[in-house]
Order: structure tokens, then sequence, then C-alpha cells
């Protein structure tokens, strides 16, 4: 196991670059010119080669990704063309609202899909079993912009002054602030790591809630994620669950299970211990995947809820040709996803022991 994680992480930077250079190279080739997206009318030509010069736009492509890659290895994502402000800091600033909402998001998908695919599995072929994969298939079906408004007008309107009303927007109730750690620690000049670390935990409510003990907030915050995280995780709970009754058919069928309800378990104790273990595989990777998916930005549900997440900032970016914006938020998520995948392999051995990495 320790030479695969190795071997694994080895591989890494390999993929990394890949990624990171065919996003380079793409983004140059595709039409399209920041300087006339930021100037507008006003891109003369005598402006805009005082704008390419600026950013080093007129170098030879080759030229531009090794200066890039090589303040990379220095930990700088560089700044945005678009307000000239650090890439870090529109990551800090973006990417926990996408973390908070994929987290939320593939808590609700895991737990339903995986119960829903285990009690289908369970009573196979009868109404319940029909039932919950109609349910599924409507699921994967639903436009998530669609479900994300019904969501919206049936527990902000419908529900209104009752105790099932939900926030059918924002972030936050208008008119509540919650102080950055920046502040509340009196490092607002830090720089580097630091900053970043600490303006990412700012700048996820929840966290910054929990840590300045600001319980109400948290409710409040976490109260303005339900909508979002139902809307964006049902495709995926649709998936899960029918991945779920797949696998539990298959492995219901197997020997051990027969004589481990020959030997007297009870039923529970059969499916869960016997049964679900050794069908987690398929499962686990199918959860993988869609975590990668969400971490890509779940732009028109963070539009419809009007979140300000990695999504819409990634749109953003690409339409004004904000080439470090959009580098850095596809590194970032490359990361992310190369990662949750390692722990995916890495799981395999441990939730089934038949399973060897070599």
């Amino acid at each position: 196991m320790g030479r695969f994680l190795i071997r694994r992480l080895l591989l890494l930077a390999p993929v990394l670059i890949g990624i990171l250079l065919v996003t380079f190279v793409l983004l140059r080739l595709i039409p399209g010119d920041p300087c006339k997206s930021m100037l507008g009318e006003r891109a003369t030509e005598e402006k805009c080669d005082a704008f390419r010069e600026r950013f080093g736009l007129n170098e030879p492509i080759p030229v531009q990704f090794l200066r890039y890659a090589a303040n990379l290895l220095q930990g700088d994502l560089g700044v945005s063309i678009k307000n000239g402000r650090p890439v870090s800091d529109v990551l800090a600033e973006r990417l926990p609202m996408t973390l908070e909402l994929t987290v939320l998001a593939m808590l609700f998908a895991s737990t339903f899909g995986v119960a829903l695919g285990v009690i289908s599995a369970v009573r196979h072929n009868t109404a319940l079993d029909v039932g919950a994969m109609v349910f599924a298939n409507v699921g994967v079906s639903m436009p998530v912009f669609w479900l994300g408004l019904m969501l919206a007008y049936v527990f902000a309107l419908a529900l209104k002054g009752t105790p099932f009303q939900l926030p059918p927007s924002g972030r936050l109730t208008a008119g509540t602030e919650l102080p950055s750690l920046l502040t509340v620690w009196g490092i607002e000049d830090a720089q580097g790591l630091l900053r970043f670390v600490v303006l990412f935990i700012s700048n996820s409510v929840l966290l910054n809630a929990l840590i300045q003990g600001e319980l109400d907030i948290f409710l409040d915050a976490l109260r303005h994620l339900i909508l979002p995280a139902v809307a964006v995780g049902t495709i995926s709970l649709a998936i899960i669950a029918r991945i779920t009754r797949g696998a539990m058919l298959e492995v219901l069928t197997q020997d051990y299970v027969r004589v481990a309800r020959a030997k007297g378990l009870a039923e529970h104790v059969v499916i869960l211990r016997h049964a679900l273990r050794n069908a987690l595989i398929p499962i686990i990777t199918v959860i993988g995947l869609q975590i990668g998916g969400l971490l890509s930005g779940a732009v028109l549900t963070e539009t419809v809820f009007s979140l300000p997440g990695m999504g819409t900032q990634m749109v953003d970016a690409i339409i004004a040709r904000d080439y470090p914006v959009v580098q850095g938020f596809t590194l970032i998520v490359a990361v992310i996803f190369v990662v949750v995948n390692l722990l995916v392999d890495a799981s395999y051995a441990y939730l089934n022991p038949r399973v060897r990495v070599s």
C-alpha cells in the first residue's frame, strides 16, 4: 500500500503539468482578446500593444508558459487581468463556498442514495423497488436550474411562515455580517501562504462562524445551503442509488451471503456487514467521480441561488479571457480531483479485504 501511494503521488506531477499545459495553450488559441474584453470600444492598437506587453502576452506561448511555471513553483498563481488582484485571493474567496456546497451535497446524495439503493435491492421487484428506481430516473432527468427554482418556490413561498420555510438565495440573511479572521486576529498585512489559509477559512462561513463561536450565524449559513445542496445533489443521489442497487443485487446472490443467512444472522447484519461492505467499491468509485464533477463548479446552482462560488467566477473569467484566474482555478480543481481519486483507490483494500493493491 505504501509503495502504491508513493507511486501515485509521483505520477501526480506529470498529470498536473499536462492539465495546466493543455489549459494554458487552449486559452490562448481560442478566439478572443483579453485587451478587447477589458477595454471594449476603447481598445485601440496602441493600448492593446501596451496591454499585452504589460501582461507578457506579446511573447511566444512556450515563453509565457515557462515564466508561469517558474512563478508557480514559487507559490505565485499570478494576478487577475480583469481586476488586478492576486489569483490566490480570488481563490480563497470563491473556493470555500464551492467546497461547502460540494460537501453538503455529497452528504445528502451519499446518505440517501446508498439507503435508497440498498432498500431497492433488498425489496427487489416490489412496488418499493419500482418506485425507488422511478424516483432515481426522474432525479437524473430533472434540470438543476428547474429543480432549484421549484425548491425555492416551495420552501420560500409556499411554505412561508411555517417551520419548513428556507431562504431562497444568498449566503447569509441580509444584514448579517461575519468579520474576517484577518481582522479578528490582527494580521491584515499577512502575506503568502498564511494569508491564503486565513482568508480561505474566513470565507468559509461555516468554519469561520464556529471558530468565532457565532452559532446563530453558523445555523443561518447552514439553512441557506440546504436548498442549493439538495438541488445540486439530486442527480448524484439518483446515480448513486442506481449503482448501489446494481452492486447489491449482484452481491446478494453470492454464496457467502447465503451462508451468513443459514448461520442464523440477523437480516440487518447480513445486509450491512456482509453484503453492503462487499458492494462498496463501485459505490465509492462513483461517489469520488461525483465529487470531482461538483468541484468543477455548479454554475447553474450558484446562479439560481446567488452564491459566490467557483462556477460563476470561472465563467466570468473565461468570458473576460482572464487567463491567470482560469489557470489557477483549473489547477486547484485538478489537484483536488486527483487527490480524491487517490483516496478512493487507497480505500479499496480497506473496504474489501479481497482487494490487494500492488
